[in-house]
């Protein structure tokens, strides 16, 4: 088997080249890439990359994720969220390729309390969300034989992260405010990366697209807000490396209006991932284990 996988040096694209090498040949690109063109920029040089590799299956973990940012470059952010996975998908059928590709939770309006469900309605709030929304349609649309895998909160040791960002806050201010009002479940790259390998090996060689191919919600189990993360991974730190100073004596939860951002995030960010479990056979682990072991690698 022949993999093709795009965005290698991101926080999943990392981890998918330690979990995706034992299944084959893996060509693994960036966008600075330079034998072969890994830009999602460039569209006609992506497609003419997939001629080339002409792989069985391709893995796209490229994205523009700044969500801030996509709000005043929108043209950008859906080439990249968009158009390129759409190009994707199309030389990937010609090829009768496999095509994985992430999503989000943001394709979501945030609204109530339960667990979303890959058939529930969507309603991104901004234009990242927007993107990713076309993306998923444009996949679906031109190829049968793909693996769309909706996360959320996706954090790992290599790269920046809400549990870092609350690590060094909290060895420099003795006091922090910490929003309590979105909920979710932070995912590691690491479990993303493991995932997909698994569901690979199930779908290739040969299986019929129509009993496995589709879209997925791929998160860790549990959930939390971040103002309970950010305390999680203060008192975690502090097992993990107990010589590590903490000087915050104080956290305080406030809303989603105290920091204002250019795009407006989703305050309910659960997604029910009892589709994966049941088609894969899968038990996803608790949310703590990872970001503990995430912990315990970087400290």
């Amino acid at each position: 088997m022949k993999i093709l996988l795009f965005g290698k040096n991101g926080q999943v694209g990392w981890e998918l080249q330690r979990s995706l090498s034992p299944l084959g040949e893996l060509v693994a690109l960036d966008s600075d890439s330079t034998d072969l063109c890994g830009n999602f920029t460039d569209l006609a040089g992506l497609a003419q990359t997939v001629r080339s590799v002409r792989p069985d299956v391709i893995v796209n973990a490229a994205a523009h994720t700044a969500v801030d940012k996509a709000e005043s470059e929108p043209d950008l952010a859906r080439t990249i969220n968009a158009l390129a996975p759409e190009v994707l998908a199309r030389e990937a059928a010609r090829l009768g390729a496999w095509l994985v590709h992430y999503s989000t939770d943001y394709v979501f309006d945030g609204s109530g309390d339960k667990p979303w469900l890959e058939t529930d309605a969507t309603g991104p709030l901004s234009v990242y969300g927007r993107n990713k929304l076309e993306g998923e349609t444009l996949i679906a649309l031109h190829n049968p034989r793909h693996l769309i895998f909706r996360t959320s909160w996706v954090y790992a040791a290599r790269g920046g992260n809400f549990a870092k960002t609350m690590l060094r806050l909290g060895q420099e201010r003795e006091k922090l405010t910490v929003i309590n009002d979105q909920i979710g479940a932070p995912t590691g790259a690491d479990l993303l990366a493991d995932v997909t390998a698994h569901a690979l090996r199930q779908v290739l060689p040969g299986a019929s697209p129509e009993h496995i191919a589709g879209l997925y919600h791929l998160v860790a189990a549990g959930e939390t807000n971040w103002f309970d993360y950010a305390k999680h991974v203060l008192a975690q730190a502090l097992i993990a490396q107990p010589a590590i100073k903490i000087v915050a004596q104080q956290i305080d939860p406030v809303p989603t209006s105290a920091f204002p951002t250019p795009a407006r995030r989703p305050h309910n960010s659960r997604l029910n991932t009892g589709k994966l479990q049941r088609t894969f056979g899968l038990r996803l682990p608790p949310w703590q284990h990872g970001v503990n072991r995430m912990l315990a690698e970087i400290l």
